[in-house]
């Protein structure tokens, strides 16, 4: 294109004479800022350094159904490697709005668990993360400035899955230690979902087991767990995880632990919902849920979340904090509405951000 708009130039420089060049000076400017034009256009997708170009590749990154909808109006200058989808089809005749951010930790992508000293809004955490970040959610479980899930990023444990907790059993406040639910990255970015413990003093050793501790309500509670208990455990290979409870998929199967996991939170009422997933392909999936909102989504129980995190691909999934703690902030932008009216604060969040 470029030699064309040149050779044309050429040819009417040449064929003018003066007095034509002169009264054909409109025409040749027109040529000049068309070769300009087109040398513009042959650069497209090449790299300048004063003046990057990104082309998106715009080749899903997870295979859904169709009533999931690129929200492309909250993609804007994002990389290769995440995308946006929302969904607005009722699911067992109840209105739905939910997100998803899918993304590829093989890409310059990463996840970054954080932590809070004092219970803080997730577009708190978005909006004072330093560098190129792109969404952020909220984590696990909490109480009044104090986590409740584990937190651990590049190797290092900020807070615990917790490791006791207090149920009645024959009248009497008992001790219990449930081995709960988390999703974690190896070092090369490897997705992860496991029932894990923290053994030994303060934050312990993360062990991971095949299955989960047999605690249940109105029984005595099993053993701490160790090494060697529940048989199978071993220390986990996650270098950067996030905690929540129960599980949800396990092994390409829907396997809701949260009895097991001693966790009751509405589980089969319609609430706001969080959860974090991956597929077989290693795509990882965050995914919010609204709920209580009667001019928009009235929420899923459990058993519903963990079908629509299938009905999505995945192939592992972690329930994580949900109700009035569920908010996803896409560039900058909140997504479904909080269950409260106004935005909860929480004690963990998971970001989204360039490596």
């Amino acid at each position: 294109m470029f030699l064309i708009y040149l050779i044309k130039l050429l040819y009417l420089l040449h064929n003018q004479t003066i007095m034509n060049i002169k009264s054909n000076f409109a025409l040749i400017f027109i040529a000049a800022a068309t070769l300009v034009s087109a040398c513009g256009k042959s650069d497209q997708g090449k790299y300048h350094p004063e003046k990057p170009v990104i082309v998106i590749d715009s080749t899903p990154l997870i295979n859904l159904s169709s009533s999931w909808k690129k929200a492309v109006y909250l993609m804007n200058d994002f990389p290769n490697g995440i995308q946006v989808y929302v969904n607005r089809s009722p699911i067992n005749t109840k209105p739905v709005v939910a997100y998803c951010v899918v993304f590829d930790p093989k890409a310059n992508l990463e996840l970054k668990p954080v932590l809070a000293t004092a219970n803080k809004k997730v577009t708190d955490f978005y909006n004072e993360e330093a560098g190129a970040k792109y969404a952020c959610i909220n984590g696990g479980f909490f109480g009044t400035n104090a986590s409740y899930s584990l937190s651990m990023y590049k190797g290092v444990v900020d807070a615990i899955n917790i490791k006791s907790l207090s149920r009645p059993y024959n009248s009497v406040s008992t001790p219990y230690y449930p081995t709960r639910a988390a999703f974690g990255l190896s070092e090369s970015g490897v997705p992860d979902v496991a029932w894990v413990y923290h053994v030994g003093a303060g934050n312990g050793v993360v062990y991971t087991y095949p299955s989960p501790a047999l605690n249940l309500l109105n029984s005595a509670p099993m053993a701490v767990p160790s090494a060697t208990y529940p048989i199978g455990g071993s220390v986990w290979s996650a270098k950067t995880a996030i905690g929540g409870s129960p599980m949800l998929i396990k092994n390409n199967t829907i396997n809701i632990t949260d009895d097991e996991e001693l966790i009751v939170i509405d589980n089969a009422s319609s609430r706001a919902r969080s959860a974090i997933g991956y597929t077989n392909d290693n795509k990882i999936v965050l995914l919010a849920v609204e709920g209580n909102n009667t001019a928009g989504g009235a929420g899923l129980s459990l058993a519903e979340l963990a079908q629509l995190m299938k009905d999505m691909g995945c192939v592992g999934a972690v329930n994580l904090d949900g109700g009035g703690s569920t908010t996803l902030t896409v560039n900058g932008k909140q997504t479904v509405k909080p269950s409260d009216g106004t935005e909860r604060g929480v004690m963990t969040a998971l970001i989204i951000k360039e490596k």
